[in-house]
């Protein structure tokens, strides 16, 4: 056996159909696209979501809101949480690295610091947004709140 000799095993290949070679192939006349209509015309193609002239799904259902494309999305974390991180490693500045590190949020999110829960830990605390609750009870305890841009 060499390369000039090779061959693909029996029946793993079949020969292609050609089509619109006249009646005698089999092939010929429709060529294989029935008879009349528009998917039997060259350079037919459908436009996406057409029904056949029935109204389209995306007109049928009922559309409402909008979606503000200047929104600003946050990740909210509360004050209990930044308690916990206080106590379990004994931290007195808490920034968007450190909550990265601890798993609460992703690289690429914005932070907003929300007054949910209660926070007895001096911290100096670095996030993009606060709450005015939030802002009160950290300042209230002797912490600094540095908003990022």
């Amino acid at each position: 056996m060499s390369l000039s000799n090779m061959r693909p095993a029996e029946g793993s290949t079949k020969t292609g159909k050609r089509i619109g070679r006249g009646t005698g192939s089999g092939l010929g006349g429709t060529s294989t696209r029935g008879h009349k209509g528009a998917k039997s015309r060259s350079g037919y193609s459908r436009k996406f979501g057409f029904e056949g002239g029935q109204m389209p799904i995306q007109r049928r259902l009922p559309k409402f809101g909008f979606k503000n494309i200047n929104r600003v999305e946050y990740k909210a974390i509360n004050l209990d949480v930044l308690q916990r991180l206080a106590d379990v490693k004994k931290l007195t500045k808490i920034d968007v690295q450190t909550l990265i590190d601890g798993g609460f949020l992703s690289g690429n999110q914005l932070v907003k610091i929300l007054g949910n829960g209660a926070l007895t830990a001096k911290v100096d605390v670095e996030a993009h947004a606060f709450s005015k609750s939030a802002e009160a009870a950290i300042e209230a305890i002797g912490g600094t709140v540095t908003k990022l841009k």
